[in-house]
């Protein structure tokens, strides 16, 4: 293949914008237009093959995906790879390799700042009422997700690479020294959740942008939208090669592909079992690979809200509702444990019960509906469990409730506890389950301390309080408790270009999705020094004689 012509000027990519949030109020344009299709989708049941090197793969072992708030309507069969699929994913990523690590930065970009477009556009309404009907999201959910977030990291990413492309080292008359930022020599292994459809599209793609070629493995409850979106790529310019898309049994796809030598990194967020299961598989090859492997990976959480006696008691009940049981709970950073001071727990409480009565929830096709269904039925039966267990140990206060015959739903629940090491504020549950645990004013250096020692994860966390003073002990106290920290306000909602995302200890590398940070895991620099005026003697001045 000839090299690419020489592109003479400096290109600069558009400022990035936060993709404003559509209302979809009743009367718009865009619900009529979000309506309509979501019926044509529901109305059908489409196919869903591999996708290797740009063709369609499909090998008639199927799996079904369906509706979380309807579980007997399915959407779509899609196929599920076999072992030598997943190697002929490899090779496809490997022989796309060459070529795209080969274009410039600018052209990769393009590729991404015309999907946000197309997402913006004319592909919005398709990969909202996907995540919608195979993820049970509402429509602010999916729209906040599903297209303004996953336009933001195409945006802001690009941005943040040319930023990293710019950053170069000190040179001077007589040499010039550069920093060359290479894509990683082998493939990235993106594995994505159910949860964020945004999730779905910015592990594969952000790799990619900086010249990487990927095999992708989304959550097999969420491929309906995974498929619109491999679509969305294809039709904005990304070549044969570049995203392999494979489905299948996670641990044949996993095992090929953590043990091959060509693995360059791995782009994860799942659970932190699952993640230390495959940073063990790493650990135990590293004699087999050709370079060590990055290693990106988000894992679980147990987001904790605390409360000041000082503490807003309005802004503190609105802000765990919402925290706690948008999405019904499911998201990495969903409020799940709370400390209130037994001041305000009574007021707080009461508060709370009153908007949990008032939630409605249901097919997400019917606008006023707070809340739809939890993902799928081992799901249904893990939190379902969880709420079965504290019956005679600890408090339900509102919720409780589970009905699987038509779909999975958990109506939102409040339970209070006088345990502090209750397992249900140490363990991750990841649904509509808000713990409260009540402790007494004068101990409120006490209960930071608790929070900060209760759980193993350390991702999002907020703290309520009107004095300074207290806001300040907590932020101190609470430094290495969330990755994302929030100020009187719930602790869910990161938008990329203004709250990083990403925690440490048991919840992730923090390598923070959305920023500069990220895109460094995935390139290999390479220092260039040219000297203008090389020596011509071996001797230096010190050895001359006296």
């Amino acid at each position: 293949m000839p090299p690419a012509a020489a592109f003479n000027g400096h290109r600069r990519i558009p400022p990035p914008l936060n993709e404003p949030i559509r209302s979809y109020a009743p009367g718009s344009a865009e619900r009529a237009s979000l309506k309509a299709r979501l019926r044509s989708m529901a109305a059908e049941k489409i196919e869903i093959p591999l996708i290797i090197g740009g063709k369609d793969v499909r090998t008639g072992a199927t799996d079904q995906a369906v509706m979380p708030h309807d579980h007997r309507h399915a959407l779509a069969d899609y196929h599920k790879a076999t072992p030598e699929l997943v190697l002929q994913a490899i090779e496809a990523a490997r022989a796309a390799h060459k070529e795209w690590s080969s274009w410039s930065f600018e052209d990769r970009a393009a590729v991404l700042l015309r999907a946000a477009e197309l997402l913006t556009t004319t592909w919005r309404d398709t990969i909202n009422a996907a995540t919608m009907l195979g993820q049970s999201k509402t429509v602010f959910q999916a729209e906040i997700d599903a297209a303004c977030e996953i336009i933001d990291f195409w945006r802001f990413n690009v941005h943040y690479g040319q930023e990293l492309l710019d950053e170069q080292p000190l040179s001077d008359h007589t040499m010039w020294n550069q920093l060359e930022f290479r894509a990683l020599e082998g493939f990235v292994y993106a594995v994505t959740p159910f949860n964020f459809t945004s999730i779905a599209a910015n592990l594969p793609t952000a790799p990619a942008l900086m010249g990487n070629t990927v095999v992708w493995k989304p959550a097999s409850s969420a491929m309906f939208s995974a498929h619109y979106l491999m679509q969305l790529f294809e039709e904005a310019g990304i070549p044969p090669g570049v995203i392999n898309f494979v489905a299948g049994d996670p641990a044949m796809i996993s095992n090929a592909l953590l043990s091959h030598r060509d693995l360059a990194g791995v782009h994860f967020t799942g659970s932190t079992e699952t993640f230390n299961d495959m940073w063990k598989t790493i650990g135990a090859s590293m004699a087999t690979y050709r370079s060590y492997p990055r290693i990106v990976g988000e894992t679980g959480g147990k987001d904790f809200v605390i409360a000041h006696p000082s503490a807003d008691p309005v802004a503190l009940a609105v802000a765990i509702v919402r925290g706690g049981y948008e999405f019904q709970g499911q998201k990495c950073s969903a409020v799940s444990r709370v400390y209130i001071p037994r001041s305000l727990w009574n007021d707080v409480r009461d508060r709370m019960v009153a908007m949990i009565d008032e939630i409605r929830m249901g097919d997400i096709q019917d606008f006023r509906n707070f809340m739809g269904a939890v993902i799928d039925k081992r799901a249904f039966e893990k939190i379902g469990g969880y709420i079965d267990s504290v019956r005679g140990r600890a408090k339900i206060v509102a919720g409780g409730k589970c009905d699987g015959s038509k779909g999975y739903f958990i109506r939102p629940t409040l339970i209070e506890t006088t345990e502090p090491d209750h397992k249900l504020l140490c363990e991750e549950i990841f649904g509509p389950v808000v713990t409260a645990y009540v402790y007494d004013d004068r101990k409120w250096q006490e209960t930071l301390t608790l929070v900060d020692s209760t759980s193993p994860y350390a991702l999002t966390g907020a703290v309520f309080a009107e004095e300074r003073r207290a806001i300040v002990e907590a932020a101190s106290a609470l430094r290495y408790a969330a990755g994302n920290f929030y100020i009187n306000d719930k602790p869910t909602g990161a938008v990329v270009g203004q709250q990083p995302f990403g925690g440490g200890r048991a919840s992730g590398t923090n390598d923070k999705a959305g920023s500069k940070l990220n895109l460094t895991r995935w390139v290999s620099a390479r220092t260039i020094k040219e000297n203008f005026n090389p020596p011509r003697d071996y001797k230096y001045p010190f050895m001359a004689a006296e």
